[in-house]
């Protein structure tokens, strides 16, 4: 099954970035070595449910990060949320990384690592219990979240998809 996504402008929202890895690299030249950065960005708006990420390379760190943040905001995403948290359990796959999203209670937070709280925190998602499993690579859980977040569906599309009315469910 195929998901549309229709292209959403990242100038109506609010977004905030946020930085989850910077990377030297090196690559070996004749004349020695040459140092550039790798940066993974997510930026989202916490207030309407958009999220994105993108990596950007460049010779300094600062460039580097502007380059990911112009990346992310080119792929946002919106996500299907119920007040505070998710609405239901789902596991994201990308690579060797896994990673698992769980619905929780008010008042629990976000309890989460690294790489998926930048996510989830950027994509106002407040109560939510997160298990990364398999690859500890940025890039990979990053990836795995999202691929999680996009799975995700609301009471009333899965009435739809099941020809019945939101009471029924």
């Amino acid at each position: 099954m195929t998901i549309l996504k229709k292209k959403l402008d990242a100038n109506q929202y609010n977004l905030k970035d946020q930085v989850v890895a910077i990377n030297r690299v090196t690559k070996v030249v004749k004349g020695g070595k040459n140092m550039s950065f790798a940066a993974l960005v997510v930026v989202g708006d916490a207030a309407s449910g958009v999220v994105g990420y993108g990596s950007g390379k460049a010779k300094e760190v600062p460039q580097a990060i502007r380059k990911g943040i112009e990346s992310a905001k080119k792929n946002l995403f919106r996500i299907n949320l119920t007040d505070t948290t998710i609405p239901h359990q789902v596991l994201g796959r990308y690579g060797s990384g896994q990673v698992l999203l769980k619905p929780a209670p008010e008042g629990t937070g976000v309890i989460a690592g690294g790489a998926v709280r930048a996510v989830m925190t950027s994509a106002g998602v407040q109560n939510v219990l997160t298990k990364s499993l398999g690859s500890p690579n940025p890039h990979n859980v990053v990836k795995a979240t999202f691929d999680a977040l996009v799975q995700l569906r609301d009471r009333a599309e899965v009435a739809n998809m099941r020809g019945k009315t939101v009471e029924e469910m």
